[in-house]
């Protein structure tokens, strides 16, 4: 009878007494796990989420980790990684789950309980039996709370079992990797406030919310809701860092339960942002900082002025810098811009893994995102794909020029903060905004800012501003941070808003001030569409990685290497954004149109040329649209239809039907199409370059040491145009350049000769429509020499210089000294100005400098017209 009664027990047990509330079953009833799917259904969990998932090696022991204690969330993995077919973790390593056991289990656990306290007087350990470490061994996940203030006391009053140490032992007994991967659920992606509202503190607050509040999140906002995982921290590399060190097992223990809770809290910080504070509580921060105390105090003592006015200044410039970042001003902002983007834009061509790199590397520390700037929907859309892919919306340094009303105080809710254009003179405000940039860095919030300084009206980026850099640099120097992680972004679109605008200004108009009344005019351009906006990443450009390999210690650094340091790092981040950025169908045929040098064209003809350009582009592995990848010849028909639309070019009716239509293109429409050129010419400079140096020698056989000067001279003299690769020599680019001319049969080696190369009888017209690139810019810089030739130095004010040149301009334009409109370029002009005044032309006495480079331009300007 006892051994029947034996039999029926152990059947009951299932052929174990290893039962707690510790162990999730398997499978749960179909009843319970319907319910819990209903439950946990609006909670997104991404496809990137999903991959890191994967990527845990199968023979792991996996165990999931989340800050502080939750069945809700622990319940949701287990259902949704049943669901997904991944592992689930079913054992609690400090967590128990007396609910939604199976009725059952719930009475096998008691019984065995209640057994083992008549025999022991105390209750069944897992950890001691070794049930836990068999399951583990046995792929079951596990399940441990990092930050539980009742498992402290157990560990260090009760001397309970601490799990940490436990998988540091397991570690070391086994070959197999154990994994710890913390997850944490967000109920919001709002940042988190620093002074709880009556709500919170009723409810729970929106990221540990109560009962009723997290109800509400999941059946009022559905899809508001999100999961995410963190990066997989491997027990045996983390250890590998204390050998040699001979620390007690506990304090290993503790060391990666700090490193733990540190990267959950870098991961929060990177999804919903900082601890948002008050701007009062901000103010006072920056102004109570020892730092600037004492400098306040040494301006009051220099200027001698009363200490109180030096202090209200500085709070008055604070309140003209700062930003009043508004969650609520946040989510209306994202509204209307996705309403503004699905209006007039057709779609956004996005980075997927770009973006998802971004994220991984929000979690290691702020991040410095640097787009182009080609327009005032830059800041806008940047924004907008962070905030809807679960990442904070960046601090965004904006021209004081923005601050107007009613604008000024909405972009200021939705994180820009405004600077002026000039610190010229004003030492004081100077140091007030540099002291906010540490403070943002100190913070954790992600910066954005243009490293042109404003947008573009060329078309192509604008050589870098490097004010801003070195006030992060200098910020990151005085312990603001542990790194600076600079992202180069590319923005790019098929047209721009402001198109008219730039024109204008390009031509010699004034810039218009930013003033309420544009917004009044903007609803014209929700009338019309403007193509696909694009947005790529590049690499991130790490400052401790930059130090380290050129050496450098920022503390022993003197000026002059401090500015030669924000040089180089402001020429890799251009070069970085033009490594990254897209080229459309509407500037490659823009490039096609100017280049041609017949009056009428055929389709046939500007296609043959785009396909010349493509095949560089291809080899060069650019990126370029799908469009063009997919079906080139209808990627121009519908560019081309589209400038016949906008009068840009003429196209001739052909009485018998031709699928071959001839074009011309409009004379006054040139400087339109010349931006949209501009927004793919630097993909082509080194073979422009290097075809333009061939070309000179006007001879059909030539070695590569023959064009490295004629290349090193172009790059000198165009270096207020195109930012070139600090880390390479003409020597590299000519040397691929030649490679990509003799894979397209533009040229061939020299049998014999080494390094002599040959110009084929078709390779000589492909050589001139790359060269075609700098005919405007030629052109430019020669009216620019012009106007140096006739006036002597200090004869013409530095206020009025441009103005002369753009006379001079139009009247060499007239007298068809100039042959193409788009080199009246008020910005070209600029650029030239610029680069005669720093090598040794002021004025008409400068004669030798004159005849050096007026002898050079007359030179390349007759290959060009050849």
């Amino acid at each position: 009878m006892l051994e029947w009664i034996k039999r029926l027990w152990w059947r009951f047990l299932k052929g174990t007494d290893q039962h707690s509330f510790r162990f999730l079953p398997e499978r749960l009833g179909w009843l319970s796990f319907f319910l819990l799917k209903l439950l946990y259904r609006g909670i997104r969990l991404s496809k990137d989420q999903q991959k890191i998932l994967e990527q845990i090696p199968r023979d792991a022991v996996l165990i999931y980790a989340e800050k502080y204690p939750s069945r809700f969330t622990w319940l949701f993995c287990y259902t949704r990684f049943l669901q997904l077919g991944l592992n689930p973790p079913r054992i609690g390593l400090d967590n128990r789950m007396i609910s939604w056991q199976p009725v059952m289990e719930v009475l096998r656990i008691v019984s065995v309980h209640l057994l083992h306290f008549l025999r022991h007087f105390s209750s069944p350990d897992p950890y001691a039996s070794g049930e836990i470490q068999r399951r583990l061994l046995a792929s079951q996940a596990g399940w441990v709370s990092l930050g539980d203030e009742r498992g402290f006391y157990q560990r260090f009053v009760k001397e309970k079992t601490d799990p940490m140490r436990f998988l540091i032992r397991l570690q070391k007994e086994i070959d197999r990797p154990v994994v710890i991967l913390p997850v944490l659920l967000f109920f919001s992606n709002k940042p988190v406030k620093s002074r709880p509202g009556i709500w919170d503190i009723l409810f729970g607050t929106e990221h540990q919310p109560g009962r009723l509040r997290r109800l509400l999140f999941l059946f009022h906002h559905p899809g508001k809701v999100f999961f995410e995982v963190s990066e997989p921290v491997f027990i045996n590399q983390f250890l590998s860092l204390h050998d040699g060190t001979d620390p007690s097992e506990e304090a290993v223990a503790i060391s990666l339960r700090r490193r733990l809770l540190n990267q959950i809290h870098r991961h929060t910080i990177s999804t919903i942002g900082p601890v948002l504070k008050s701007p009062d509580e901000l103010k006072q921060e920056i102004l109570v900082r020892d730092r600037l105390r004492e400098y306040l105090a040494h301006y009051s003592e220099t200027k001698n002025m009363p200490l109180s006015k030096v202090r209200r200044q500085a709070s008055e410039y604070i309140d003209e810098i700062a930003a009043r970042y508004s969650a609520f001003m946040i989510n209306i902002a994202s509204r209307a811009v996705n309403w503004i983007i699905n209006a007039i834009f057709d779609g956004v061509s996005m980075d997927t893994e770009g973006l998802s790199r971004l994220k991984t590397l929000s979690q290691k520390g702020p991040l410095i995102l640097i787009p182009c700037h080609k327009s005032h929907i830059d800041y806008l859309i940047l924004s907008y794909v962070l905030y809807h892919n679960d990442m904070p919306c960046p601090h965004i340094a904006a021209g004081k020029n923005l601050s107007f009303w009613p604008l000024g105080p909405i972009f200021r809710r939705g994180g820009a903060f405004f600077l002026r254009r000039s610190f010229h003179g004003a030492v004081l405000y100077a140091k007030v905004f540099s002291e906010y940039i540490f403070t943002l860095l100190q913070e954790g919030y992600n910066i954005e800012f243009f490293i042109e300084g404003g947008r573009s009206r060329s078309g192509k980026l604008i050589l870098p501003k490097l004010g801003f850099l070195s006030m992060l640099i200098d910020a990151y120097r005085h312990g603001a941070c542990n790194d600076l992680t600079f992202v180069p972004i590319f923005i790019g679109y098929d047209r721009v808003l402001e198109e008219a605008s730039y024109l204008h200004e390009i031509e010699g108009g004034q810039k218009k001030d930013e003033n309420v009344w544009q917004i009044f005019n903007a609803r014209k351009f929700l009338k019309k569409r403007y193509g696909r906006i694009y947005i790529r990443f590049n690499e991130a450009i790490s400052m401790n990685r930059l130090l380290e390999q050129q050496q450098l210690h920022l503390q022993d650094m003197a000026p002059k290497q401090h500015s030669e340091l924000c040089r180089h790092l402001g020429f890799k981040i251009i070069n970085a954004i033009d490594q990254v950025s897209v080229v459309t169908p509407h500037a490659l045929v823009a490039g096609a149109l100017l280049n041609t040098v017949k009056k009428r064209f055929s389709r046939d003809e500007i296609l043959a040329d785009i396909d010349t350009y493509l095949r560089y582009l291809l080899g060069q592995r650019i990126q370029i649209t799908d469009t063009l990848l997919i079906d080139p010849a209808r990627a121009l028909d519908h560019v081309l239809d589209y400038y016949v639309a906008r009068d840009f070019i003429e196209r001739f009716k052909d009485e018998n039907g031709s699928e071959n239509p001839e074009f011309k293109v409009i004379t006054n429409k040139r400087p339109v199409l010349e931006y949209y050129k501009n927004n793919c010419i630097i993909f082509f400079i080194p073979v422009v370059f290097t075809s333009m140096a061939i070309l000179e020698r006007e001879a059909f056989q030539f070695s590569a040491t023959d064009i490295h000067e004629g290349y090193g001279f172009l790059q000198h003299f165009f270096k207020n145009e195109f930012a070139y690769d600090v880390d390479k020599t003409p020597e590299y680019h000519v040397r691929k350049s030649i490679k990509s001319l003799i894979d397209d049969a533009v040229l061939t080696p020299h049998p014999t000769l080494p390094d002599t190369y040959h110009v084929t009888s078709a390779g000589l017209k492909e050589l001139k429509m790359f060269a075609r690139f700098l005919r405007t810019y030629f052109e430019s810089y020669w009216i620019v020499l012009n106007f140096f030739m006739r006036y002597p130095k200090n004869s013409v004010e530095a206020g009025v210089r441009l103005k002369k040149i753009q006379s001079r301009g139009q009247r060499m334009y007239k007298r068809r000294e100039i042959e193409h409109k788009e080199a009246l370029s008020r910005l070209n002009f600029k650029n030239a100005e610029d680069f005669f005044l720093t090598n040794g032309i002021a004025g008409s006495e400068d004669k030798d400098a004159i005849d050096h480079y007026a002898a050079a331009i007359q030179r390349y300007l007759s290959v060009l017209s050849s």
